[in-house]
């Protein structure tokens, strides 16, 4: 009997969308540099993936890592990928967009989903920076948001799991609450046990080694202070993991 919970994976690449497919994903959420938290991926991206996979695509739109405040050059440029990922094709669109006080930008998030319509649209983990999650989700259902990806404004889902619980009691089925965040075959049984969301959201992702053999020692070109040589990587296995647990 197949499992009633659906499981979403967060991809960065084309290898890890096809991964995530057979290890048995029933839904991708793609994006670029998920070391950063997660961007708006590439259209070759995008459209590469299209074609290797039969499964959902939520496309990823954020213009840059850091805060959720958004100039109008900036959400100028997340309209344009919205309708972008529209028109090559994906299934959906995960955004995000918050007022210096904490509270959800309307204005935003309604261009962004009339730009998205009509495709669903998520409200991705800026969710869990906002200053009252219950008005929060509130405004989402009046603007249309179909699902928000939260931890529950924890470190990780499982250790958000009583506010998640309150959020999905509060949505009332006006909107999924998709749980992610840390999320393990180890702890996503009790996490969907303790929250009933429906939906959970995993990265199923492993460090392996580079193949270079050649390694100069010179600073990396962002200067971040993160091993050139390792590289993370989506593994089948690890979905199937998450898949079995459920």
């Amino acid at each position: 009997m197949a499992s009633p919970v659906l499981l979403e994976i967060c991809v960065d690449s084309v290898e890890a969308c096809i991964a995530a497919a057979e290890g048995g994903a029933d839904r991708l959420e793609l994006c670029a540099g998920l070391v950063e938290g997660g961007t708006t991926p590439s259209a070759g991206t995008l459209a590469f993936a299209l074609e290797k996979v039969r499964i959902p695509i939520v496309v990823l739109v954020r213009p840059r890592r850091g805060d959720f405040l958004y100039s109008t050059v900036e959400l100028e440029t997340m309209r344009r990928d919205v309708l972008a990922a529209k028109s090559a094709g994906a299934s959906g669109v995960a955004i995000g967009a918050l007022e210096r006080d904490g509270t959800v930008a309307r204005y935003a998030v309604r261009t962004l989903v009339n730009a998205a319509r009509p495709m669903p649209v998520v409200f991705h983990r800026a969710f869990d920076h906002v200053l009252d999650p219950l008005q929060a989700l509130q405004t989402l259902v009046e603007l249309g948001i179909e699902r928000v990806l939260t931890s529950g404004g924890a470190a990780t889902a499982p250790e958000g799991t009583e506010r998640i619980a309150e959020l999905v009691q509060a949505a009332r089925g006006r909107i999924e609450i998709l749980a992610g965040g840390g999320v393990r075959p180890e702890n996503v049984r009790a996490l969907v046990r303790k929250t009933s969301v429906s939906e959970v959201h995993a990265t199923a992702r492993e460090l392996v080694s580079s193949a270079m053999e050649h390694r100069p020692e010179v600073p990396r070109f962002d200067g971040e202070p993160v091993e050139t040589w390792q590289l993370h990587a989506t593994r089948a296995e690890r979905v199937r993991s998450l898949r079995s647990a459920l």
